[in-house]
């Protein structure tokens, strides 16, 4: 992690914060460091890779990036964290220890690790094993059925570079309102157990001065912005208005971006969730992204 009195994120969020996204927020408004998409170990190390590895897929002007994985086999991380380092060479490698998905929980990975910290020390020690220089962290939740700052403690004695927290438990998936006040608590702790680590905070961010607010607030190293960003993809600039005409402008860029990215690869209808990203705001917003809804690629370029 770059050093730097407070520090923007945005948020690994599956199908959505692709390679084509990023380079776009690059051009209108970028984090300091933004995270890939999730990657399963246990999916890169079978025969189903193909239908993984592109998660890894970056351009030099998304760096510095790091690449998030998820799983719950230790054999799987180190195979998986020996190609990043040899084939990648990510900014940093983080371990996902709070996701909520149901399917991810059935399989031991995400929020599950925090019932299992035996197997979180042998995960943590071989990624570290094989990481080299790049830095380690961790995104987690304030706990499983209940806020456990034991569970923060113990993350925190591995010295890592970087803490995330989102501030609801587990259980909860998204269904309450942030913690952020139990965010804050998690500092003192850090201070006393690893003070070099990085506390950063995420949920319920929708602005820009919002996560500079509760860095503030909270003595935090800075704020990470997940769900915000489909409400506002220029959350990380300094323009409070967009035209109408710059966000037609950014959604066909986008567009461009998606059919010299990935072809065939991924559906046209994946999209959609930016079409509604960029196109509100102004006077006709509703109709408009309606009407392009409608549209295929070819149609929206040509619009």
């Amino acid at each position: 992690m770059v050093e730097c009195v407070m520090k923007t994120f945005l948020a690994p969020m599956e199908d959505i914060t692709d390679t084509v996204f990023r380079q776009v927020l690059c051009d209108i408004g970028r984090p300091d460091i933004f995270f890939t998409e999730f990657m399963n170990v246990d999916g890169f190390c079978s025969e189903g890779r193909d239908a993984v590895i592109h998660r890894l897929k970056f351009v030099d002007k998304e760096r510095p990036i790091i690449i998030q994985l998820w799983g719950n086999t230790p054999e799987n991380y180190a195979e998986t964290v020996k190609y990043l380092v040899e084939n990648v060479k990510p900014d940093g490698i983080d371990i996902n220890m709070g996701c909520s998905v149901k399917d991810v929980l059935k399989t031991g990975g995400g929020g599950a690790l925090i019932k299992q910290k035996d197997l979180v020390k042998e995960i943590i020690e071989v990624v570290r094993g094989n990481i080299g220089d790049i830095p380690l962290s961790v995104k987690t939740r304030l706990g499983y059925n209940s806020v456990d700052y034991d569970w923060i403690e113990y993350l925190l004695s591995f010295n890592l570079a970087m803490l995330t927290i989102h501030g609801r438990l587990v259980k909860e998936g998204y269904n309450v309102s942030c913690r952020w006040d139990d965010i804050g608590k998690c500092v003192d702790i850090k201070n006393s157990i690893s003070p070099t680590t990085l506390l950063i905070g995420n949920g319920d961010i929708f602005s820009k001065e919002q996560g500079e607010e509760y860095v503030g607030k909270y003595n935090l190293d800075g704020y990470m912005v997940g769900r915000g960003i489909l409400q506002n993809p220029w959350i990380f600039s300094d323009k409070n208005n967009v035209s109408k005409e710059e966000r037609i402008s950014v959604l066909k860029k986008h567009v461009k971006l998606y059919l010299d990215t990935w072809g065939g690869e991924k559906h046209f209808y994946t999209q959609r969730k930016y079409i509604k990203a960029y196109i509100n705001g102004f006077d006709g917003a509703v109709k408009l992204r309606n009407e392009l809804m409608l549209m295929g690629a070819e149609d929206i370029l040509a619009f």
